[in-house]
């Protein structure tokens, strides 16, 4: 069980760093989080999957980054002035995860979380730990480890 796990179970806060896709609000761990940035040029990678948006060199480390839209939704994210990489580390690789746009942190209870739903916005239930309500949205927050894991990288 992990650590995440471990909080919810205990009644802990945990703290959510919520980013939006498309219209839709997702938030994922902040002890998963390294640091989020702007999307920087990318060097892209001949013959890599579809959800593949390239690497990037983050302060001498290549981290390969990863159209987190695409890869849930099979939507391109669209590259503007808000999209954002959110670096995270995953089985001791650095992976940038772009989004359409940060939001916010939001602290919750293990009460206000709620069973993952069979789908969120036609994504598989599978991929999330559970939701919480904030204001008048739904935050589907992401099972990290289970997206990136190879089963589930690319649903062709």
């Amino acid at each position: 069980m992990d650590s995440n796990e471990n909080a919810l179970r205990d009644g802990n806060r945990m703290q959510i760093s919520t980013f939006y896709i498309n219209e839709t609000l997702y938030g994922i761990d902040i002890n998963k989080v390294q640091e989020i940035n702007k999307l920087s040029e990318l060097t892209a990678v001949p013959l890599a999957p579809p959800f593949v948006k390239g690497v990037v060199n983050l302060r001498g480390r290549i981290v390969t980054v990863i159209d987190l839209g695409y890869k849930l939704t099979r939507r391109r994210t669209a590259e503007t002035e808000e999209t954002k990489n959110i670096i995270v580390e995953s089985k001791g690789e650095y992976l940038g995860l772009m989004v359409d746009r940060i939001w916010d942190v939001v602290q919750t209870e293990a009460d206000s979380i709620n069973p993952p739903p069979a789908n969120i916005g036609g994504i598989q239930g599978k991929l999330f730990k559970g939701v919480i309500q904030r204001d008048r949205e739904l935050v589907g927050i992401l099972d990290i480890e289970r997206i990136l894991a190879d089963e589930t990288i690319d649903r062709d």
